[in-house]
């Protein structure tokens, strides 16, 4: 949704086609810097994804068609995280909440190959940034 001409499979296309994980790393950095800025109001302690070596923000905002769909946004102080967000976005964003919590997103990121090549501090911090995803789709 806010990863215009970007899709989850588009990521995963990307990455098959990639043998160095540096490209990939410079990959990631590229889709964190198509996130939309949050807004000032947004960069709130109540956003904030605990658990996260760096300043993680995830909001949900209204989506513009269907009130039912959630739209996740997210900001991070580090360029790869914020990468990681946008990959998250992807595959949350625009869902409902009980396709939300049915997605099995570890699946899918270890089909990425993302959780075995991150430091172990970024691999927590990425699955902070799911519980609270899940969490906001429970609430």
């Amino acid at each position: 949704m806010y990863l215009e001409n970007t899709s989850l499979e588009d990521v995963e296309e990307t990455f098959a086609l990639m043998d160095d994980w540096e490209d990939r790393y410079r990959y990631l950095i590229e889709l964190g810097r198509k996130l939309p800025p949050l807004s000032e109001d947004e960069h709130v302690e109540q956003n904030k994804v605990r658990g996260c070596a760096s300043q993680v923000w995830i909001v949900t905002r209204p989506h513009p068609e269907d009130s039912t769909r959630m739209v996740f946004i997210g900001d991070s102080d580090a360029h790869i995280v914020k990468g990681l967000i946008a990959v998250l976005l992807l595959i949350f964003s625009g869902k409902t909440r009980p396709e939300i919590t049915a997605t099995d997103a570890r699946k899918i990121l270890e089909q990425l190959g993302l959780a075995e090549h991150l430091s172990p501090m970024r691999t927590n911090g990425l699955f902070s940034m799911l519980q609270r995803i899940g969490d906001m789709a429970a609430a």
